[in-house]
């Protein structure tokens, strides 16, 4: 094996065989990304800029700010580039997006022929899948692009119904919509093959806080077609090396070869006898224990400030976040002083007992899990709303009481409660009714959740299963 060395003939022989390398250093220059996205441009966004040109001059104002757009999100994915990924991305390309939104203005605030109005709208619902500079999976961009097609296909599908009889003007429109169509399609196709997780940075370039508003190459290197390399001449190998070295010497003997220093034996380190044992081996760092999760994946999100307050507009007291710890004894008390318009709303609230006293129009109790509410009269009813495991009891009459995706309910009901309350429910489980007797005695029921339906003479009918009797 054998290293390099310093020789001024090498340095000749490698600047001469730079100088007789053919001329396409800018197109080595451009990032592959940046080719691929100016073949995307000359693939298809030309194709659909010709198209709205073909339709009229105001169209092909129009065309010409869709190619202004496409330049704009160009000068992006140049800067991903060149740069690192900033912290806040939607932030940091806010001033480089400006050419794309003066643009996209100009579109929104078109003045063309009102026959165009079915084109404009779905140009501008197209319009939308620009925004995939500055978004993040999930979902993909390539997937959020290709989205947008149903939404600007609505209406491209009008133009296409209107202008389908027209041998005249009828090609033109729909070349309008077949280009914007495969316009976005071949985006996508780009993107996933690009940028399948957001836009793509250069994670050794510099710091994005360098990055000059309007800093831009010129697109059209980037379309040049490289040079095909050389064809690799007959007989190439080991012994075509050894010729064009040999013929490569000069008088005094030198060759390109010549100054290369040998690799002695020691310095092969592929050599097992030169290889460090495997105990000088650096040993990995032990793992940083990583900080506690904020917030787990179906984590309990904690409660908002615990509130129970009078609002004079809607006349109602809002029970809110109440638990055990923020009530005096695990108990919150309600005072209903206006009979007819005071109302009581009970929300979220966790392993605690609401006491209401007074006469009030109505109580809903909503999302609140393992709590206890006891009212004295109730003029309306009493609602229960995606509750888990609570309990609901009337001292006084409650004429209705309505029950709606909860699992684990008990009402108690007063002798006064018994033969007056009724009970509408939907999509809720473990329901159960308490009362007392004659005797005194607490009695408890389940309230139905499965029934038996029939058709009876044209209409349906339904009965409580045998289970409940």
């Amino acid at each position: 094996g054998i290293c390099p060395g310093s020789s001024h003939s090498t340095a000749s022989a490698v600047s001469s065989s730079a100088a007789a390398a053919p001329a396409i250093v800018e197109d080595e220059d451009v990032h592959p990304r940046l080719a691929a996205y100016d073949e995307h441009v000359k693939r298809t966004v030309v194709p659909f800029t010709e198209a709205c040109a073909g339709l009229g001059p105001g169209m092909e104002s129009v065309g010409k700010d869709i190619g202004a757009v496409w330049d704009g999100v160009r000068n992006i994915v140049e800067l991903g580039t060149k740069y690192k990924k900033p912290a806040d991305v939607p932030t940091a390309l806010q001033p480089h997006l400006k050419p794309c939104q003066d643009a996209m203005a100009k579109i929104r605030s078109a003045r063309i022929d009102r026959k165009f109005d079915w084109h404009l709208k779905a140009i501008m619902e197209m319009l939308a899948c620009v925004s995939w500079v500055v978004m993040s999976p999930p979902p993909s961009p390539a997937n959020f692009v290709k989205d947008t097609i149903g939404a600007s296909d609505f209406w491209a599908n009008k133009v296409r119904k209107e202008y389908k009889s027209n041998e005249k003007e009828g090609p033109a429109h729909v070349k309008f919509c077949d280009t914007m169509k495969a316009m976005v399609l071949d985006l996508s196709a780009y993107l996933k093959e690009h940028h399948l997780s957001g836009l793509g940075w250069n994670p050794h370039g510099k710091d994005f806080s360098d990055a000059k508003v309007g800093e831009s190459s010129k697109p059209a290197a980037a379309t040049k077609p490289k040079a095909a390399p050389a064809p690799t001449p007959a007989g190439a190998g080991a012994a075509g090396i050894f010729a064009e070295l040999t013929s490569k010497k000069t008088a005094d003997g030198s060759s390109a070869a010549t100054g290369l220093k040998k690799v002695t034996r020691d310095q092969q380190t592929w050599r097992k006898e030169y290889q460090k044992p495997v105990d000088d081996a650096p040993k990995p760092t032990a793992a940083v224990p990583k900080a506690a999760a904020t917030a787990k994946f179906g984590a309990k999100k904690p409660l908002g400030p615990p509130k129970c307050e009078y609002q004079e507009r809607g006349c109602k007291w809002n029970v809110e976040n109440q638990t055990k710890e923020t009530c005096d004894g695990g108990v919150c008390k309600v005072e209903v002083t206006d009979v007819k318009q005071q109302q009581v709303y009970i929300y979220k609230c966790e392993n605690v007992t609401i006491q209401i006293t007074g006469k009030c129009k109505s109580v809903i109790l909503d999302s609140c899990t393992k709590c206890g509410v006891v009212f004295d009269n109730v003029i309306s009813a009493c609602e229960v709303v995606n509750c888990k495991r609570v309990q609901v009891q009337a001292t006084g009459s409650c004429p209705s009481f309505s029950i709606d995706k909860t699992d684990g309910i008990v009402v108690h009901l007063s002798n006064e409660a018994v033969s007056e309350s009724s009970f509408v429910t939907s999509k809720s489980s473990e329901m159960n009714v308490s009362w007392p007797d004659a005797d005194g005695e607490i009695k408890e029921a389940p309230i139905p959740e499965q029934f038996m339906h029939k058709m009876v003479n044209g209409s349906v009918t339904s009965q409580v299963s045998d289970l409940y009797h």
